[in-house]
């Protein structure tokens, strides 16, 4: 065997190696540049002009010593007479762009609350004013419109594929610092009961996630938002690796319902429910410690009607698996009302399906007058004990404005204060009716929103 000859194997070996390493690198064209080296720049020129900044103002009243009400303590200590009532607020945060038609933009409600005042920044240093569609506080969700052309926009990708160990990349605007992007792995998923928010399934990300990240995107790999980056756990407020999401397949759920009603239209079934402990399951004679156990069922309520019974184990809603009473509440919580769902329960030993439909709940509020079309679409109610002016004005809460209604139109917005209605003062929607009857050339609304206030009219 000549030298030529025992050189074949080793040039076919060489060849077959070339053809494979070049295979493998066509397959990543977002894992390496053309030289062959690892990096995700292609993937993030795509994805950073859809995730945005934002600064809010609003305004703060200030909190006096009632001493300086005393005209003796202000003449003795010589106190100004016209003392500040409030102060100006600045927050920083970040949202993406989900809607580039439309201009919607979706981040974290503690981004926005309370603002007065929405700025947005592109990528390409555009600014534009934001006004608020919708929040909803118990998820941290909020959505946001601007007025723009040439935006661009995250795909979005279902968050049930993820799986612990796939790579991150978190987006956002921390510390007041121009776009930053940093990357890690998923850490956790289904984290919940951390007291953060009302409605928890949190994505968590060793992917460095610091104030101003709120809002901000987690992307996989592939450049499609997974999740909304929302809180962070650290004993001094920056990041120490442990980071959390909000799962983009209920960001995605909560958007839609903020963008059609303005608000998120969460039904109910009636009943109360707690985890399943190794004692509950054995006194059940059940080998798994998984699950929610029904604890008390409401009367007349739509588990009563569907035949749920105190001690029934949920153990999948709609066919997916649930592991904790937190799971299923965050689970009917996504539900609109009206929606079917079956519940996989054990009950006595032997497993079956009940069908239940989730219905709505009771509001202690009343829609505005039909007998005034110039304000429906606007729903009234008492002053919340937990709104910023309870105890401080007189009035009727705004507590929702249906998007392209005559109020919404006017400028009518959630939680706003109506305090007089034609000129006469308003404390309850008994007044509201009275004064709203038979107004032909539209109604007068005096106004308080934050520490100031305005007029509108709705015609």
């Amino acid at each position: 065997m000549n030298s030529k000859t025992q050189r074949m194997p080793v040039v076919i070996l060489a060849l077959l190696l070339i053809f494979w390493i070049q295979g493998a690198i066509a397959a990543l064209p977002l894992m390496v540049d053309e030289n062959g080296r690892p990096t995700l720049a292609p993937m993030l020129k795509k994805v950073t002009p859809a995730v945005v900044n934002i600064s809010t103002k609003s305004h703060v009243r200030i909190q006096q010593n009632p001493l300086f009400n005393d005209p003796f303590f202000r003449r003795f200590f010589d106190a100004p007479k016209n003392m500040p009532q409030q102060k100006e607020r600045q927050a920083l945060g970040s949202g993406v762009i989900l809607d580039a038609k439309n201009g919607f933009i979706l981040t974290n409600n503690h981004v926005i609350a309370n603002a007065d005042e929405i700025m947005v920044t592109l990528k390409d240093h555009r600014q534009f004013e934001a006004t608020l569609v919708g929040a909803d506080p118990a998820a941290d969700l909020a959505v946001i419109h601007i007025n723009a052309k040439n935006l661009s926009q995250l795909s979005v990708a279902d968050s049930e594929t993820l799986e612990v160990g796939d790579f991150v990349v978190a987006i956002g605007n921390p510390f007041g610092l121009e776009q930053t992007v940093t990357s890690g792995i998923v850490s956790a998923l289904g984290r919940s009961g951390l007291g953060i928010e009302g409605y928890e399934n949190f994505v968590q990300t060793d992917a460095s996630i610091n104030p101003g990240n709120s809002g901000g995107a987690l992307v996989d790999l592939d450049g499609k938002l997974i999740g909304i980056n929302t809180a962070i756990v650290g004993p001094s407020g920056g990041n120490v690796g442990i980071g959390f999401a909000i799962p983009s397949n209920m960001a995605q759920n909560i958007m839609s319902q903020l963008i059609e009603f303005g608000e998120v239209r969460r039904g109910q079934l009636g009943l109360m429910i707690q985890d399943v402990t190794p004692n509950l399951a054995e006194a059940l004679n059940i080998k798994q410690a998984t699950g929610a156990i029904v604890s008390q069922i409401l009367k007349d309520s739509a588990a009563d009607e569907a035949g749920l019974k105190v001690g029934d184990v949920v153990v999948a809603i709609n066919g997916k698996d649930v592991r904790s009473a937190y799971q299923l509440r965050n689970s009917f919580g996504l539900l609109r009302v009206g929606e079917k769902v079956a519940l996989d329960v054990l009950r006595d030993g032997k497993q079956g399906t009940i069908h239940a439909k989730i219905a709505a709940p009771e509001h202690s509020v009343e829609k505005s007058d039909g007998r005034s079309r110039n304000v429906t679409g606007a729903v009234l109610g008492p002053i919340d004990k937990n709104h910023p002016l309870a105890g401080k004005v007189d009035g009727v809460n705004v507590v929702r404005v249906d998007r392209g209604s005559a109020a919404a139109k006017a400028g009518l917005r959630k939680n706003d204060i109506i305090v007089s209605v034609n000129r006469q003062p308003v404390s309850n929607m008994a007044d509201v009716r009275r004064a709203a009857k038979d107004s032909k050339r539209g109604i007068l609304l005096a106004i308080r929103r934050g520490e100031g206030g305005l007029l509108l009219v709705i015609r």
